[in-house]
């Protein structure tokens, strides 16, 4: 599993910067090699991407969304990678975007660019452009105020993912900064 962590600081209030973030549909306006998005509910988005000539479809669940705190998913089919943002209020003008990911890279092309650190570079791209698209609007497109509370898990000890050390969480992973109560809305 490959780990990427950014953030960025934009100059909009936090309610601003998460409404516009819960606009998924936007997403292809500055997230590179995104084509499409569709929010097919409340918690499933189908995604059309295309990087490096590759085309490929999935879908991604998200699995915890609390207005002005964080949204979490992970893929169902398709590519293997989940993650959470956060938004942390630096002052009543200026949030923090947090992303932290986990993927695991399929072909030798995707193993070469994640060792090469390219999609580490297009998420810091991602997460300026998204920055560059919300303080030149000024206001979110719209918002998605309502709250998606992580499942409890339904066995005692779950299986830890490939490659996992087995106390890291069994949906995200170990992501540092993050901890399951923060997803979980309390105590796990």
């Amino acid at each position: 599993m490959t780990t990427i962590e950014k953030s960025i600081d934009v100059h909009v209030p936090v309610r601003t910067a998460y409404n516009q973030w819960t606009q998924f549909e936007s997403f292809p306006e500055f997230m590179e090699g995104v084509e499409r998005v569709i929010q097919v509910d409340d918690t499933l988005t189908r995604w059309e991407t295309k990087i490096g000539g590759v085309f490929r479809e999935f879908d991604a669940q998200i699995v915890a969304q609390h207005p002005d705190e964080l949204v979490a998913w992970n893929t169902v089919g398709g590519p293997v990678h989940g993650g959470v943002v956060t938004f942390q209020a630096i002052d009543q003008s200026t949030t923090r975007v947090a992303l932290a990911m986990q993927y695991e890279p399929d072909s030798l092309t995707e193993k070469a660019g994640a060792a090469l650190g390219i999609v580490d570079n297009r998420i810091s791209g991602d997460l300026k452009r998204f920055k560059e698209f919300i303080e030149k609007r000024g206001h979110e497109t719209g918002g998605w105020r309502g709250e998606v509370r992580m499942e409890p898990q339904t066995h005692a000890t779950p299986e830890p993912l490939p490659n996992q050390p087995p106390e890291t969480d069994p949906v995200l992973g170990d992501m540092p900064g993050v901890k399951p109560e923060d997803y979980r809305g309390g105590p796990a």
